[in-house]
């Protein structure tokens, strides 16, 4: 009779075989292997954003994310056709956008089946389109024509989508902390009144029988005082409590997730996906501003990355991981406003790091992730042989 392979002539490589551990032993070690990997290489998206004059072309872009970073998915704020074809082939899921000025329009039928033949068509599925975001932030805008259209247009897109033979092209439209009356504490999250019935209602029965995520763009940055840096940073901190759940939060972005949950348990729909569109930290702003500079934003980007990708959820929405777009890719120069507003990039333009995120591939960390496989192959052949033995 012919010995069984070895475990590693089974794998290709080259390991002791005196040592013939139990089955579930093996089995320890399997579940452990798969207990770390994750953090060896986490997913997270990124915003892409164009607001500047020194900005790479879309091609090195789309080589760059692909080859040199731990990024799987894009989103990004249009639809603009060079950068469709710069992901063309690169299996990664991209994101795109709808102008707000075209929701009024989208809203008929007729409207949204060209706009998905000119946008979505030509590039679709060799560029791997993985949802359409209508506009962005809309409620934000108090823009009533925007606003009122804002459903029908979802609604006829995704029609549009399926007629065209693209089902499993999703649609949904990212909001901001404002769309909420009340966030504090977060089990009393509400959505501002007469938006609640009309606007979210609908939507979010949309999301539920089309089974899209409802787009969430939650930014501590944006709620943070001295008091409370450590607490947006996920850093410790004494938490802040919610006497109605009896919760300490020991981070504002699970009080700010969990915030928007409430409200759409409020309204019945506690079970729709929630999905992040935006987050992220500047490295610069106003002089004096405490708690903005590379550190500050490696500590929030590098902590919600793990955070996300962890599988612990939230307080209210546990056991869950988030799909996530970090903001942003570039710092980019032409932006409006004030100085953080051109200071949210993990990379300049040049693709040099602004400081740390985790995000970009290394020797190191491939090497992590060599020894990572290496393992589980030896592991998982060595259970099937001592199995085969048994």
């Amino acid at each position: 009779m012919k010995p069984s392979a070895s475990p590693s002539n089974m794998a290709g490589i080259s390991l002791p075989t005196s040592y013939r551990p139990s089955i579930p032993t093996l089995l320890l070690l399997l579940h452990l292997v798969f207990l770390f990997f994750p953090t060896a290489i986490l997913s997270i998206g990124i915003n892409y954003g164009t607001l500047g004059n020194n900005l790479p072309p879309p091609a090195e872009v789309a080589s760059f994310i692909k080859s040199r970073t731990t990024i799987d998915r894009v989103k990004i704020f249009d639809c603009n056709p060079d950068i469709l074809r710069a992901f063309a082939g690169s299996g990664i899921p991209l994101v795109i956008t709808v102008p707000n000025g075209d929701i009024p329009s989208l809203s008929r039928l007729p409207s949204a089946t060209a706009w998905v033949a000119a946008n979505v068509s030509p590039f679709y599925p060799a560029t791997n389109i993985s949802l359409i975001a209508v506009g962005n932030e809309i409620l934000a805008t108090g823009d009533r024509n925007l606003i009122v259209h804002l459903v029908p247009a979802m609604r006829s897109l995704f029609s549009a989508l399926t007629a065209a033979g693209f089902p499993s092209i999703r649609v949904s439209t990212p909001h901001s902390l404002g769309i909420l009356a009340a966030s504090q504490p977060p089990s009393a999250g509400r959505f501002r009144s007469v938006y609640d019935r009309a606007i979210f209602s609908p939507m979010l029965d949309f999301h539920r029988r089309t089974k899209t995520p409802f787009l969430f763009n939650p930014y501590p940055y944006f709620g943070y005082t001295d008091e409370t840096l450590n607490y947006a940073l996920f850093k410790p901190n004494q938490g802040v409590y919610d006497p109605a759940t009896q919760i300490t939060y020991t981070n504002m972005f699970d009080a700010q997730m969990d915030a928007v949950f409430s409200a759409m348990n409020q309204l019945g729909y506690g079970d729709v996906e929630i999905a992040i569109g935006e987050t992220g930290w500047p490295t610069a702003a106003e002089p004096g501003q405490a708690g903005v500079d590379p550190a500050a934003a490696a500590s929030y980007v590098t902590n919600l990355i793990q955070h996300v990708n962890s599988g612990k959820g939230t307080p209210l929405i546990p056991n869950r991981k988030f799909e996530t777009y970090i903001f942003a890719l570039f710092n980019e120069n032409l932006k409006p406003g004030p100085i953080a507003e051109r200071n949210w990039g993990l990379f300049q333009p040049d693709f040099t790091p602004v400081y740390d995120s985790g995000v970009l591939l290394g020797g190191g960390k491939v090497m992590v992730i060599y020894i990572y496989i290496y393992i589980y192959i030896y592991i998982y052949t060595s259970i099937v042989i001592s199995i085969r033995r048994a």
